[in-house]
């Protein structure tokens, strides 16, 4: 075997299995809820990684029905700010591996460049390679390949469990595919731009409190914790149904009665 295929092979036996549930698609917008992670390293698990986050908005109520997750059960959790660092750490030089691995490599590495971090890896895409080997008229989500190639599947839409479940079905699809397949199966580059959220500002905050209070709206959010663009969109969005705040009443404590 040429030295290529060799470095090919032996880089595809060691990687960090990932997946995250989140409060909806899109890193620039949304927010993560849960991290499970499995370390793998010469083809056996090593570590597990667990954790739930608390977005800091409340979870839409689609979500909750299909993961699981609610509110309640994040709000003692920490923030991503918070476990971005040890979630890097844990990964350490390995790649990265999950279903579809493009859409929990953007959130990590937004939330890495939010808090000054670098997140930068190479990466395996098990739903590619369903693609590949899987015949097109079958579907190719996770619980679906996992049965086609009878890989073990847990709790689905949970993060550990559906982290585990793609390193099983990546092994599964190994063992039948990887003689003469070697490239495919290996770690890709991957890229994703992301910038820095912007800071909210002390005028954004107030002017959010103000609209609040004015409208006796209810927050489950504390604006501390708001980005200044997810406070500008709240804002916005307060304006846009409830109206502003009439110039002759600006200053006051509450809105009459």
């Amino acid at each position: 075997m040429a030295e290529r295929e060799r470095n090919i092979v032996n880089a595809a036996d060691s990687y960090v299995a990932i997946d995250l549930e989140t409060t909806g698609i899109g890193a620039k917008r949304e927010k993560i809820t849960e991290i499970g992670m499995v370390k793998v390293e010469n083809g056996a698990v090593t570590d597990t990684y667990h954790t739930l986050v608390n977005p800091g908005r409340p979870i839409p109520e689609h979500i909750t029905e299909l993961t699981g997750i609610d509110d309640d059960m994040v709000k003692d959790a920490p923030m991503i700010q918070d476990v971005i660092g040890e979630v890097i750490a844990f990964c350490g030089t390995l790649p990265v591996l999950g279903h579809q691995i493009m859409f929990d490599y953007g959130f990590l590495v937004q939330a890495a460049v939010n808090g000054k971090l670098r997140f930068e890896r190479s990466g395996i895409d098990t739903l590619k390679l369903c693609r590949k080997f899987m015949p097109p008229e079958e579907k190719k989500n996770l619980a679906a390949a996992c049965a086609y190639f009878h890989a073990a599947q847990d709790t689905a839409h949970r993060a550990l469990s559906d982290a585990m479940a793609a390193h099983e079905l990546y092994q599964a699809m190994k063992r039948l595919h990887l003689s003469g397949n070697e490239d495919a199966f290996a770690p890709k580059v991957l890229q994703y731009k992301a910038k820095k959220e912007r800071q909210a500002t002390q005028r954004q905050k107030q002017h959010l409190h103000d609209l609040l209070k004015y409208h006796k709206i209810e927050l489950t959010v504390p604006i501390d914790s708001m980005s200044g663009n997810e406070i500008s969109r709240v804002t916005d969005r307060i304006i846009f149904t409830h109206g502003r705040i009439p110039e002759n009443e600006r200053g006051r404590d509450k809105k009459p009665e």
